[in-house]
Protein backbone atom coordinates (compact mmCIF):
# COMPACT_ATOMS: atom_id res chain seq x y z
CA UNK A 1 0.00 0.00 0.00
CA UNK A 2 0.95 3.58 -0.86
CA UNK A 3 4.04 1.57 -2.89
CA UNK A 4 5.80 0.83 0.98
CA UNK A 5 6.59 -2.49 2.47
CA UNK A 6 4.97 -3.65 5.38
CA UNK A 7 7.96 -2.89 7.77
CA UNK A 8 8.59 0.89 6.10
CA UNK A 9 4.69 1.47 6.99
CA UNK A 10 4.88 -0.06 10.56
CA UNK A 11 7.82 2.07 11.43
CA UNK A 12 5.88 5.21 10.01
CA UNK A 13 3.28 4.05 12.27
CA UNK A 14 4.93 3.91 14.80
CA UNK A 15 6.81 6.99 14.63
CA UNK A 16 3.57 8.88 14.04
CA UNK A 17 2.13 7.98 17.56
CA UNK A 18 5.29 8.55 19.75
CA UNK A 19 6.07 11.92 18.23
CA UNK A 20 1.95 12.69 19.44
CA UNK A 21 2.71 11.28 22.84
CA UNK A 22 6.58 11.74 23.65
CA UNK A 23 5.05 15.66 23.39
CA UNK A 24 2.63 15.26 26.43
CA UNK A 25 4.85 13.51 29.15
CA UNK A 26 7.63 15.87 28.54
CA UNK A 27 5.62 18.60 29.18
CA UNK A 28 3.64 17.03 32.35
CA UNK A 29 6.82 16.17 33.47
CA UNK A 30 7.98 20.12 33.68
CA UNK A 31 4.99 21.21 34.52
CA UNK A 32 4.12 18.94 37.19
CA UNK A 33 8.02 20.27 38.48
CA UNK A 34 6.74 24.42 37.67
CA UNK A 35 3.64 23.80 39.75
CA UNK A 36 5.56 22.24 42.74
CA UNK A 37 7.82 25.54 42.54
CA UNK A 38 4.74 27.91 42.37
CA UNK A 39 2.90 26.19 45.42
CA UNK A 40 5.99 26.03 47.55
CA UNK A 41 6.96 29.62 46.58
CA UNK A 42 3.00 30.51 47.59
CA UNK A 43 3.31 28.60 50.98
CA UNK A 44 6.71 30.28 51.66
CA UNK A 45 5.66 33.82 51.16
CA UNK A 46 2.46 33.90 51.06
CA UNK A 47 1.87 36.33 47.56
CA UNK A 48 -1.18 35.46 46.11
CA UNK A 49 0.72 36.14 42.37
CA UNK A 50 2.14 32.92 42.88
CA UNK A 51 -1.23 30.89 43.90
CA UNK A 52 -2.75 32.71 40.92
CA UNK A 53 -0.09 31.04 38.42
CA UNK A 54 -0.40 27.91 40.04
CA UNK A 55 -3.74 27.83 38.92
CA UNK A 56 -3.75 28.93 36.15
CA UNK A 57 -1.04 26.22 34.72
CA UNK A 58 -2.61 23.48 36.69
CA UNK A 59 -5.65 23.56 34.21
CA UNK A 60 -3.34 23.15 31.29
CA UNK A 61 -1.25 20.32 32.93
CA UNK A 62 -4.25 18.40 33.67
CA UNK A 63 -5.36 18.46 29.72
CA UNK A 64 -1.95 17.89 28.67
CA UNK A 65 -1.81 15.09 31.35
CA UNK A 66 -5.19 13.22 30.06
CA UNK A 67 -3.52 13.60 26.19
CA UNK A 68 -0.51 11.83 27.45
CA UNK A 69 -2.40 8.75 29.12
CA UNK A 70 -4.58 8.24 25.97
CA UNK A 71 -1.71 8.32 23.63
CA UNK A 72 0.49 6.22 26.07
CA UNK A 73 -2.12 3.57 25.45
CA UNK A 74 -2.16 3.44 22.03
CA UNK A 75 1.84 2.86 22.21
CA UNK A 76 1.60 -0.11 24.55
CA UNK A 77 -0.84 -1.61 22.39
CA UNK A 78 1.38 -1.86 19.66
CA UNK A 79 3.87 -3.75 20.48
CA UNK A 80 1.59 -6.86 20.83
CA UNK A 81 0.19 -5.61 17.41
CA UNK A 82 2.74 -3.89 15.48
CA UNK A 83 5.77 -5.86 16.53
CA UNK A 84 5.01 -8.65 18.11
CA UNK A 85 8.61 -10.73 17.65
CA UNK A 86 9.86 -7.92 19.49
CA UNK A 87 7.44 -8.10 22.20
CA UNK A 88 8.53 -12.13 22.08
CA UNK A 89 12.31 -12.05 22.18
CA UNK A 90 12.97 -9.20 24.64
CA UNK A 91 9.68 -8.84 26.79
CA UNK A 92 11.44 -10.82 29.62
CA UNK A 93 13.30 -7.40 29.83
CA UNK A 94 11.19 -4.16 28.31
CA UNK A 95 7.55 -5.75 30.21
CA UNK A 96 9.08 -5.78 33.86
CA UNK A 97 10.31 -2.41 33.66
CA UNK A 98 7.14 -1.00 31.76
CA UNK A 99 5.21 -2.91 34.55
CA UNK A 100 7.35 -1.22 36.89
CA UNK A 101 6.37 2.12 35.46
CA UNK A 102 2.93 1.84 36.18
CA UNK A 103 3.26 -0.32 39.75
CA UNK A 104 4.99 2.96 40.80
CA UNK A 105 4.85 6.04 38.98
CA UNK A 106 1.39 5.52 37.66
CA UNK A 107 0.04 4.91 41.01
CA UNK A 108 1.55 7.48 42.95
CA UNK A 109 0.58 9.89 40.62
CA UNK A 110 -2.93 8.30 40.14
CA UNK A 111 -3.65 8.35 43.94
CA UNK A 112 -2.18 12.09 44.51
CA UNK A 113 -3.56 14.21 41.56
CA UNK A 114 -7.26 14.05 42.37
CA UNK A 115 -6.15 15.62 45.81
CA UNK A 116 -3.72 17.91 43.96
CA UNK A 117 -6.54 19.03 40.93
CA UNK A 118 -9.39 19.04 43.45
CA UNK A 119 -8.52 19.51 47.07
CA UNK A 120 -6.96 22.90 47.56
CA UNK A 121 -10.13 24.07 49.37
CA UNK A 122 -10.65 20.29 50.87
CA UNK A 123 -7.20 19.52 52.45
CA UNK A 124 -4.80 21.97 54.26
CA UNK A 125 -2.36 23.25 51.95
CA UNK A 126 0.77 21.42 53.32
CA UNK A 127 -0.98 18.15 52.50
CA UNK A 128 -1.87 19.63 49.27
CA UNK A 129 1.46 20.80 48.23
CA UNK A 130 2.73 16.93 49.11
CA UNK A 131 -0.02 16.06 46.81
CA UNK A 132 1.67 18.01 44.01
CA UNK A 133 5.06 17.10 44.77
CA UNK A 134 4.01 13.62 44.67
CA UNK A 135 2.81 13.62 41.22
CA UNK A 136 5.83 15.69 39.88
CA UNK A 137 7.60 12.70 41.58
CA UNK A 138 5.60 10.57 39.83
CA UNK A 139 6.43 11.55 36.32
CA UNK A 140 10.01 11.91 36.90
CA UNK A 141 9.96 7.76 37.88
CA UNK A 142 8.04 7.12 34.81
CA UNK A 143 10.36 8.60 33.00
CA UNK A 144 13.56 6.84 35.07
CA UNK A 145 12.06 3.74 33.80
CA UNK A 146 10.83 4.34 30.55
CA UNK A 147 13.96 5.65 29.54
CA UNK A 148 15.56 2.69 31.28
CA UNK A 149 13.43 0.04 28.59
CA UNK A 150 14.56 2.44 25.84
CA UNK A 151 18.44 2.69 26.54
CA UNK A 152 18.19 -0.84 27.27
CA UNK A 153 17.39 -1.21 23.55
CA UNK A 154 20.50 1.18 22.70
CA UNK A 155 23.23 -0.37 24.98
CA UNK A 156 22.04 -3.94 26.15
CA UNK A 157 23.69 -5.16 29.26
CA UNK A 158 22.60 -7.40 32.17
CA UNK A 159 21.09 -10.15 29.83
CA UNK A 160 21.55 -13.51 27.91
CA UNK A 161 20.07 -15.80 25.07
CA UNK A 162 18.32 -18.76 26.21
CA UNK A 163 16.40 -20.44 23.46
CA UNK A 164 16.15 -17.60 21.46
CA UNK A 165 14.98 -15.18 23.81
CA UNK A 166 16.68 -12.28 25.66
CA UNK A 167 16.47 -13.89 29.72
CA UNK A 168 17.72 -11.12 32.13
CA UNK A 169 20.57 -11.92 34.72
CA UNK A 170 21.52 -8.94 36.26
CA UNK A 171 18.67 -6.28 36.60
CA UNK A 172 20.90 -3.78 38.30
CA UNK A 173 22.76 -3.54 34.88
CA UNK A 174 19.80 -3.82 32.73
CA UNK A 175 18.54 -0.82 34.03
CA UNK A 176 21.88 1.35 34.99
CA UNK A 177 23.18 0.22 31.13
CA UNK A 178 25.69 2.58 29.85
CA UNK A 179 23.27 5.01 27.73
CA UNK A 180 20.86 5.22 30.68
CA UNK A 181 21.99 8.06 32.77
CA UNK A 182 22.83 10.51 30.08
CA UNK A 183 19.64 9.68 27.78
CA UNK A 184 17.81 10.41 31.34
CA UNK A 185 19.85 13.57 31.57
CA UNK A 186 19.28 15.18 28.74
CA UNK A 187 15.63 14.04 28.45
CA UNK A 188 14.55 15.58 31.90
CA UNK A 189 16.76 18.57 31.07
CA UNK A 190 14.95 18.90 27.40
CA UNK A 191 11.33 18.71 29.05
CA UNK A 192 12.10 21.43 31.40
CA UNK A 193 13.49 23.37 28.60
CA UNK A 194 10.15 22.79 26.76
CA UNK A 195 8.21 23.63 29.57
CA UNK A 196 9.93 27.03 30.21
CA UNK A 197 10.05 27.84 26.65
CA UNK A 198 5.45 27.26 26.61
CA UNK A 199 5.41 29.47 29.40
CA UNK A 200 7.75 32.43 28.11
CA UNK A 201 6.28 32.38 24.90
CA UNK A 202 2.74 32.59 26.58
CA UNK A 203 3.98 35.19 29.22
CA UNK A 204 5.84 36.99 25.96
CA UNK A 205 2.22 36.82 23.73
CA UNK A 206 0.34 38.44 26.99
CA UNK A 207 2.93 40.83 27.43
CA UNK A 208 2.87 42.27 23.73
CA UNK A 209 -1.00 42.60 24.18
CA UNK A 210 -0.20 44.88 26.87
CA UNK A 211 -1.31 42.76 30.10
CA UNK A 212 1.62 44.20 32.02
CA UNK A 213 0.40 41.96 35.19
CA UNK A 214 2.25 40.68 38.24
CA UNK A 215 1.55 37.33 37.26
CA UNK A 216 1.93 37.65 33.77
CA UNK A 217 5.63 39.13 34.10
CA UNK A 218 6.36 36.83 37.05
CA UNK A 219 5.90 33.95 34.57
CA UNK A 220 7.98 35.45 31.69
CA UNK A 221 11.08 36.02 34.76
CA UNK A 222 10.99 32.59 35.96
CA UNK A 223 10.92 30.74 32.39
CA UNK A 224 13.59 32.99 31.59
CA UNK A 225 15.34 32.27 34.58
CA UNK A 226 15.00 28.57 33.97
CA UNK A 227 16.26 28.45 30.27
CA UNK A 228 19.41 30.59 31.64
CA UNK A 229 20.32 27.70 33.77
CA UNK A 230 18.87 24.95 31.68
CA UNK A 231 20.32 25.60 28.13
CA UNK A 232 23.69 25.27 29.42
CA UNK A 233 23.50 22.65 31.30
CA UNK A 234 21.87 21.11 28.47
CA UNK A 235 24.85 21.70 25.89
CA UNK A 236 27.25 19.80 28.67
CA UNK A 237 24.70 16.62 28.88
CA UNK A 238 24.59 16.49 25.61
CA UNK A 239 28.54 17.04 24.99
CA UNK A 240 28.91 13.92 27.37
CA UNK A 241 25.93 11.75 25.78
CA UNK A 242 27.72 12.26 22.59
CA UNK A 243 30.96 10.89 24.05
CA UNK A 244 29.31 7.73 25.35
CA UNK A 245 26.94 7.54 21.93
CA UNK A 246 30.61 7.18 20.03
CA UNK A 247 31.79 4.26 22.51
CA UNK A 248 28.67 2.37 21.92
CA UNK A 249 26.64 3.24 18.85
CA UNK A 250 29.83 4.80 16.13
CA UNK A 251 28.13 4.55 13.54
CA UNK A 252 25.19 6.69 14.74
CA UNK A 253 27.94 9.32 15.07
CA UNK A 254 29.16 8.58 11.74
CA UNK A 255 25.62 9.29 10.50
CA UNK A 256 25.06 12.51 12.57
CA UNK A 257 28.14 13.77 11.38
CA UNK A 258 27.97 13.05 7.59
CA UNK A 259 31.35 11.64 7.99
CA UNK A 260 32.16 8.70 5.34
CA UNK A 261 36.24 8.24 5.27
CA UNK A 262 38.81 9.38 7.19
CA UNK A 263 41.91 11.14 5.95
CA UNK A 264 45.50 9.83 7.16
CA UNK A 265 46.30 12.70 8.11
CA UNK A 266 44.78 15.59 10.23
CA UNK A 267 41.66 15.61 12.02
CA UNK A 268 37.68 15.22 11.41
CA UNK A 269 36.42 18.09 9.93
CA UNK A 270 33.04 19.30 11.68
CA UNK A 271 30.31 19.54 8.22
CA UNK A 272 28.06 22.17 9.06
CA UNK A 273 25.93 22.15 6.18
CA UNK A 274 25.59 19.44 3.34
CA UNK A 275 23.38 16.81 1.43
CA UNK A 276 24.62 12.91 2.58
CA UNK A 277 24.16 10.50 -0.12
CA UNK A 278 23.84 7.12 1.09
CA UNK A 279 23.93 5.59 -2.48
CA UNK A 280 27.04 7.80 -3.63
CA UNK A 281 28.66 7.57 -0.04
CA UNK A 282 29.34 10.90 0.37
CA UNK A 283 28.07 14.64 1.84
CA UNK A 284 27.52 16.51 -1.20
CA UNK A 285 28.08 20.49 -0.96
CA UNK A 286 29.72 19.91 1.94
CA UNK A 287 30.91 23.10 4.20
CA UNK A 288 33.56 22.01 6.74
CA UNK A 289 35.70 23.62 9.48
CA UNK A 290 38.79 21.56 9.78
CA UNK A 291 39.48 19.64 12.72
CA UNK A 292 36.92 20.51 14.39
CA UNK A 293 34.43 17.34 14.39
CA UNK A 294 37.58 15.91 16.31
CA UNK A 295 37.93 18.63 18.78
CA UNK A 296 34.27 18.32 19.97
CA UNK A 297 33.75 14.48 19.41
CA UNK A 298 37.04 13.58 20.80
CA UNK A 299 38.05 16.29 22.99
CA UNK A 300 41.28 15.94 20.91
CA UNK A 301 42.90 18.16 17.61
CA UNK A 302 43.84 15.24 15.70
CA UNK A 303 41.25 12.25 17.17
CA UNK A 304 39.89 10.27 14.86
CA UNK A 305 36.02 8.87 14.46
CA UNK A 306 34.63 5.94 12.82
CA UNK A 307 33.12 6.82 9.42
CA UNK A 308 30.42 5.37 7.54
CA UNK A 309 32.26 3.29 4.98
CA UNK A 310 33.94 0.98 8.10
CA UNK A 311 31.00 -0.59 8.39
CA UNK A 312 29.02 -2.63 5.98
CA UNK A 313 25.89 -0.76 3.62
CA UNK A 314 23.41 -2.82 5.92
CA UNK A 315 24.26 -1.59 9.30
CA UNK A 316 24.29 2.00 8.34
CA UNK A 317 22.03 3.95 9.66
CA UNK A 318 19.82 7.01 7.29
CA UNK A 319 22.62 9.63 7.63
CA UNK A 320 20.07 11.82 5.02
CA UNK A 321 17.43 12.15 8.05
CA UNK A 322 19.52 11.94 11.32
CA UNK A 323 22.02 13.95 9.88
CA UNK A 324 19.40 17.29 9.79
CA UNK A 325 17.27 15.92 13.02
CA UNK A 326 20.66 16.34 14.62
CA UNK A 327 21.58 19.97 13.43
CA UNK A 328 17.93 21.21 14.08
CA UNK A 329 17.94 19.87 17.78
CA UNK A 330 21.08 21.76 18.34
CA UNK A 331 20.54 24.99 16.54
CA UNK A 332 17.43 25.22 18.51
CA UNK A 333 19.79 24.44 21.30
CA UNK A 334 21.53 27.66 20.44
CA UNK A 335 18.81 29.92 20.44
CA UNK A 336 17.30 28.95 23.44
CA UNK A 337 20.78 29.76 25.14
CA UNK A 338 20.79 33.18 22.97
CA UNK A 339 16.87 33.41 24.53
CA UNK A 340 18.43 33.25 28.20
CA UNK A 341 21.35 35.41 27.55
CA UNK A 342 19.29 38.07 25.82
CA UNK A 343 17.19 38.37 28.84
CA UNK A 344 19.77 38.22 31.67
CA UNK A 345 20.84 41.45 29.53
CA UNK A 346 17.86 42.79 29.32
CA UNK A 347 17.43 43.06 33.42
CA UNK A 348 19.22 45.83 33.73
CA UNK A 349 17.32 48.83 34.00
CA UNK A 350 13.92 46.69 33.83
CA UNK A 351 14.10 46.55 29.93
CA UNK A 352 12.67 42.84 30.12
CA UNK A 353 9.01 44.59 30.13
CA UNK A 354 9.74 46.77 28.22
CA UNK A 355 11.46 44.62 24.61
CA UNK A 356 8.90 44.45 22.42
CA UNK A 357 12.00 42.69 20.52
CA UNK A 358 12.91 39.96 23.12
CA UNK A 359 8.99 39.00 23.45
CA UNK A 360 8.65 38.31 20.45
CA UNK A 361 11.42 35.99 20.06
CA UNK A 362 10.20 34.28 23.73
CA UNK A 363 6.54 33.62 21.80
CA UNK A 364 8.40 32.53 18.13
CA UNK A 365 10.52 29.89 20.89
CA UNK A 366 7.55 29.06 22.18
CA UNK A 367 7.26 25.40 20.40
CA UNK A 368 10.94 25.48 19.64
CA UNK A 369 11.27 22.72 22.87
CA UNK A 370 8.89 20.22 21.52
CA UNK A 371 10.40 20.42 18.17
CA UNK A 372 14.02 19.98 19.65
CA UNK A 373 12.30 17.31 21.65
CA UNK A 374 10.97 15.57 18.47
CA UNK A 375 14.04 16.39 16.28
CA UNK A 376 15.94 14.39 18.87
CA UNK A 377 14.42 11.59 19.61
CA UNK A 378 14.24 11.11 15.32
CA UNK A 379 18.13 11.40 15.60
CA UNK A 380 18.31 8.60 18.58
CA UNK A 381 15.77 6.10 17.48
CA UNK A 382 16.26 6.51 13.52
CA UNK A 383 20.37 6.36 13.99
CA UNK A 384 19.97 3.29 15.89
CA UNK A 385 18.50 1.28 13.14
CA UNK A 386 18.97 -1.18 11.21
CA UNK A 387 18.36 -2.10 14.97
CA UNK A 388 15.62 -2.89 17.42
CA UNK A 389 17.37 -4.09 20.07
CA UNK A 390 21.05 -3.04 18.90
CA UNK A 391 23.58 -5.71 17.89
CA UNK A 392 21.01 -8.59 18.91
CA UNK A 393 17.53 -7.97 16.58
CA UNK A 394 17.13 -6.50 13.68
CA UNK A 395 14.02 -4.24 12.91
CA UNK A 396 13.38 -6.15 10.07
CA UNK A 397 12.99 -9.22 12.37
CA UNK A 398 11.06 -7.42 15.02
CA UNK A 399 7.33 -6.77 13.39
CA UNK A 400 5.08 -9.09 13.23
CA UNK A 401 3.53 -10.90 10.03
CA UNK A 402 1.51 -8.20 8.73
CA UNK A 403 0.70 -7.40 5.42
CA UNK A 404 0.81 -3.86 3.63
CA UNK A 405 -2.66 -2.92 3.20
CA UNK A 406 -3.60 -3.91 7.17
CA UNK A 407 -0.82 -1.61 8.22
CA UNK A 408 -1.40 0.81 5.78
CA UNK A 409 -5.60 1.10 6.79
CA UNK A 410 -4.79 1.29 10.24
CA UNK A 411 -2.10 3.76 9.66
CA UNK A 412 -5.23 6.10 7.38
CA UNK A 413 -7.09 5.56 10.73
CA UNK A 414 -4.68 6.67 13.04
CA UNK A 415 -3.74 9.68 11.42
CA UNK A 416 -7.30 10.69 10.99
CA UNK A 417 -7.95 9.91 14.37
CA UNK A 418 -5.74 11.55 16.13
CA UNK A 419 -5.49 14.59 14.29
CA UNK A 420 -9.50 15.16 15.10
CA UNK A 421 -8.63 13.86 18.84
CA UNK A 422 -5.51 15.65 19.64
CA UNK A 423 -5.65 18.44 17.55
CA UNK A 424 -9.10 19.53 19.39
CA UNK A 425 -6.77 19.13 22.80
CA UNK A 426 -4.46 20.82 21.32
CA UNK A 427 -6.80 23.70 20.55
CA UNK A 428 -8.26 23.47 23.82
CA UNK A 429 -4.87 24.15 25.43
CA UNK A 430 -4.23 26.84 23.15
CA UNK A 431 -7.55 28.73 23.79
CA UNK A 432 -6.80 27.88 28.04
CA UNK A 433 -2.97 29.43 27.56
CA UNK A 434 -4.70 32.94 25.80
CA UNK A 435 -6.91 33.70 28.70
CA UNK A 436 -4.10 34.09 30.82
CA UNK A 437 -3.89 33.26 34.71
CA UNK A 438 -6.68 35.41 36.11
CA UNK A 439 -8.78 35.54 32.78
CA UNK A 440 -9.98 38.52 31.69
CA UNK A 441 -12.15 39.73 33.94
CA UNK A 442 -9.69 40.82 36.99
CA UNK A 443 -12.69 40.71 39.48
CA UNK A 444 -13.01 37.23 38.91
CA UNK A 445 -10.03 36.54 41.21
CA UNK A 446 -12.10 38.44 43.98
CA UNK A 447 -14.87 35.53 44.06
CA UNK A 448 -14.72 31.96 45.85
CA UNK A 449 -13.46 29.41 43.78
CA UNK A 450 -10.48 27.20 43.72
CA UNK A 451 -7.54 28.81 45.51
CA UNK A 452 -8.80 32.23 45.17
CA UNK A 453 -10.51 34.96 47.66
CA UNK A 454 -13.78 33.54 49.05
CA UNK A 455 -16.77 35.83 48.26
CA UNK A 456 -16.91 37.72 52.17
CA UNK A 457 -20.21 38.07 53.67
CA UNK A 458 -19.46 42.07 53.90
CA UNK A 459 -19.17 43.39 50.31
CA UNK A 460 -16.93 46.03 50.82
CA UNK A 461 -14.30 44.77 52.96
CA UNK A 462 -13.60 42.70 49.63
CA UNK A 463 -11.96 46.35 48.15
CA UNK A 464 -8.40 45.05 48.75
CA UNK A 465 -6.86 47.25 46.31
CA UNK A 466 -5.38 46.67 43.03
CA UNK A 467 -1.74 46.04 43.67
CA UNK A 468 -2.54 43.25 45.79
CA UNK A 469 -4.46 41.61 42.92
CA UNK A 470 -2.08 39.17 41.00
CA UNK A 471 -3.85 40.09 37.78
CA UNK A 472 -3.05 43.70 38.65
CA UNK A 473 -0.34 45.90 36.76
CA UNK A 474 2.51 46.57 39.42
CA UNK A 475 5.24 49.20 38.02
CA UNK A 476 7.37 48.61 40.62
CA UNK A 477 7.34 44.41 40.41
CA UNK A 478 11.17 43.49 39.52
CA UNK A 479 10.62 39.65 39.10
Amino acid sequence: MFGLTALELARIQFGFTISFHIVFPALTIGLASYLVVLEGLWLRTGRDVYRALYHYWSKIFAVNFGMGVVSGLVMAYQFGTNWSRFADFAGAVTGPLLAYEVLTAFFLEAGFLGVMLFGWNKVGPRLHFLSTAMVALGTLISATWILASNSWMHTPQGYAIVEGRVVPVDWFAVIFNPSFPYRLAHMTVAAYLATALVVAGAAGWHLLRGRQTVAVKKMFSMALWMLLGAAPLQAVIGDFHGLNTLEHQPAKIAAMEGHWRNQAHGGTPLILFGLPDMAREETRYAVEIPRLGSLILTHSWDGKIPALTDFVPQDRPNSTVVFWTFRLMVGLGLLMILLAACGLWLRRGQRLWRSRALQRFAVLMGPAGVVAILAGWYTTEIGRQPWTVYGLLRTADAVSAHGPTQLGITLVAFVLVYFVVFGAGVAYLLRLIRVGPGGHDASAALVGGPGLDRQPMRPLSAASGAADHPGAADPTDRS
